[in-house]
């Protein structure tokens, strides 16, 4: 699977970015449940989820500035 990049994710709007965040929060939750019960099949999907939860983050961090300092 292609990891998104930050300009795919820029081309979101903020509700959608709202649930992704929410989406990806979730998955890394599921993942530490699955790797605690030693189910965990795809440990590479930590750094994959982590990395796109980084750039939704930054870009609504962005989004957030750009308002407050118009």
């Amino acid at each position: 699977m292609a990891r998104p990049t930050i300009t795919d994710v820029r081309s979101l709007s903020d509700a959608q970015i709202v649930e992704q965040i929410d989406g990806v929060r979730r998955e890394l939750f599921d993942l530490r449940f699955q790797q605690a019960t030693r189910r965990l099949e795809h440990p590479h999907r930590f750094k994959e989820a982590r990395i796109k939860l980084a750039h939704l983050l930054t870009v609504q961090e962005e989004r957030q500035r750009s308002t407050v300092a118009s």
